[in-house]
This record gives structure tokens, C-alpha cells and sequence, in this order.
């Protein structure tokens, strides 16, 4: 595998595709990434992958525009330097909840990047927790889409929480509430809520019991953490005990590691699917994703199930 495999990380997330590369005992490729005077995108591969499986590891966060046009490069120049395969690890695929029109005249920009990212010349996409698992359709190649499932609820179930309920926090991640709430053989609820605007919500019922619970919000995102305060206060007001955040990847945008170092919030899970500052507060749990993208990779060029790397396959 190590001859043919060559791993190269954009600027996104480089730790991470450093520990992956640990993981696989290879080691990561060397790859020049600067800018022209003008902002634009320069990329060159600094070994030979003629004939290779190139993976390239990039994370469509913060600054997106920029980072996404970082990977087109990176997969263009893979082609012309006849990589055999360009395999693309999105971790976080932004633009994921613009994923259908909910009023004219409004963009899909979720099969836009799809489409982009196809006509580049990737060959595979492996991504995890997509917001809307539909988007994996809007691919006409391999898409391996992975789940944080397992790593939240192993570590929950590690915590031995007293007394839990899984909240889902809208209609859309009831479904994951549910494969969670299993897990933990927990009850679990549901938020009803109405968006008067982008990042910003308001919870009108809760359906299920949660007085004197210990709810465990299960979100695949956390961006301004604008609605998840939103949830904890309409949690509290219905009687409930201090709160559990979980999610599979952390935005944090406009200062959301601040405004979640709340006081009634026990505990904010997430990923390293988009790299956390370091200096976040203590009350933040990152669980690493490295060791099942480097399973996933071995899976790719060995061959395999990617259903083996689950305990439930039906993601």
C-alpha cells in the first residue's frame, strides 16, 4: 500500500492529516501551497506521484471560498501530474445546508460544489456527517460517507451520565437523536422551532419528557452556537439539568466558543473535523477522527467494507 499511497494536506487541517498519516505509517506528502501578490492560488507537488493514489485532506471551513478553491487547484494539479487516482477527504463539506431550494429563485450550492469538485477530476470523496445525507446523490462518483456516531456515543457511554435524554434540537436530526438515544438506551426528544433568519431560531414546543433529565443535544454542526443557546435555555425553562452539546463538526463562528462556555452547559463534544484554537475552553471534548480516515483510506486501496468500520451500517 505505502508505495503507491501518497497523502497530502490544503491548509485547512494539516494536524489531522498528520495524524492520519501516523496512523497508516506513511508519511505526509510534501506539497507547496502559497499565494501570488494577487491572492492567487499556487500549488506544487514536491515528489513524483505519477501512477499514485493521491489523497488529498481538506476541510471546507473557515475561510470556505478560499480553502475550496485551494483543494480545485490541488486535485487539478494531482491530474496533471498523472496521479492515477485524486481522492478527496472532506471531513467538513461546506455549503452542505444549502442543500435544496426552500424559496425561488435560491441556489442548490451543495450540488454546485459537487459538481465543481467532479469536473476538477476527483475520483472519490470521502466525507463525514454530511448535514443532508441526500447530498452524497449529488456526486456521479464514489462517495464514502462516515459517521461520528460511534466516537460520540462511546465516549457518552464513558461518561456515565445519570438519567439522559437525547434532544434533537429540529425534525431533520431526529433520526440521529434516535441511533443515539439507542445507544445510550436513552429516551428522547424533540425541539420545535421556526428561523425568522439565517443563525437564529425559536423553540415553540419540546416534544418529550425532559424535567429533571440530563439532556445530550445532537447536532452535525455547531456554527454561531446562536440556536444550541437557544435550545439549552428552552431546556432549563422546561426543568431540565445541565446540558451536554454534541456535535460532529465545530464552526464556531462569531464567537461561539465564548458563548458556549456557558454555565449550563456541562460539556461541549466535538471532533477535530475542522482544527480547534487551542487556547478553547476547558468545558470543550475534541474526539479524534483520524484513526477512521485512515482506516477508510486503507479500506480504499486494499479493498473492502466501509460497513466494517460501523457498528451500524445503515448511516
Amino acid at each position: 500500500m505505502q508505495h503507491s499511497l501518497r497523502i497530502f494536506s490544503g491548509s485547512s487541517n494539516p494536524k489531522l492529516a498528520e495524524q492520519v498519516c501516523d496512523k497508516l505509517g506513511v508519511q505526509l506528502g510534501k506539497i507547496k501551497l502559497s499565494r501570488f501578490k494577487s491572492g492567487e492560488i499556487y500549488v506544487h507537488y514536491e515528489e513524483s506521484i505519477r501512477n499514485c493514489d493521491v489523497f488529498l485532506i481538506q476541510s471546507l471551513s473557515h475561510p470556505i471560498n478560499e480553502l475550496f478553491v485551494e483543494l480545485l487547484v490541488m486535485i487539478d494539479a494531482a491530474k496533471r501530474a498523472s496521479a492515477r487516482t485524486v481522492n478527496i477527504i472532506v471531513p467538513y463539506y461546506g455549503y452542505a445546508r444549502q442543500e435544496r431550494k426552500s424559496a425561488p429563485r435560491e441556489p442548490i450550492s451543495a450540488k454546485m460544489v459537487a459538481d465543481v469538485l467532479t469536473t476538477a477530476g476527483a475520483n472519490r470523496v470521502v466525507t463525514i456527517d454530511l448535514h443532508a445525507a441526500a447530498i452524497q446523490g449529488f456526486f456521479n462518483i464514489p462517495v464514502d460517507h462516515m459517521t461520528s456516531l460511534d466516537l460520540i456515543s462511546d465516549y457518552l457511554l464513558s461518561k456515565g451520565i445519570e438519567n439522559p435524554v437525547v434532544v434533537s434540537p429540529d425534525a431533520g436530526r431526529a433520526s440521529m437523536a434516535e441511533k443515539l438515544a439507542n445507544r445510550l438506551d436513552s429516551p428522547f426528544a424533540i425541539m420545535i422551532k421556526k428561523r425568522p433568519s439565517h443563525n437564529e431560531s425559536i423553540i415553540t414546543h419540546v416534544i418529550g419528557d425532559v424535567e429533571g433529565r440530563t439532556p445530550i443535544i445532537i447536532e452535525d454542526l455547531i456554527d454561531t452556537g446562536t440556536t444550541i443557546l437557544n435550545v439549552v435555555e428552552g431546556l432549563k425553562e422546561r426543568g431540565s439539568k445541565n446540558v451536554y452539546v454534541c456535535a460532529t463538526h465545530g464552526l464556531f463562528s462569531d464567537g461561539a466558543l465564548g458563548k458556549l462556555n456557558h454555565p449550563s452547559i456541562a460539556e461541549v463534544v466535538v471532533t477535530d473535523s475542522i482544527a480547534l484554537p487551542d487556547d478553547h475552553p476547558e468545558c470543550f471534548k475534541v474526539l479524534p477522527v483520524a484513526p477512521m480516515l485512515a482506516r477508510a483510506i486503507r479500506i480504499i486501496v486494499d479493498g473492502g467494507s466501509m460497513a466494517t468500520l460501523f457498528k451500524d451500517s445503515g448511516i
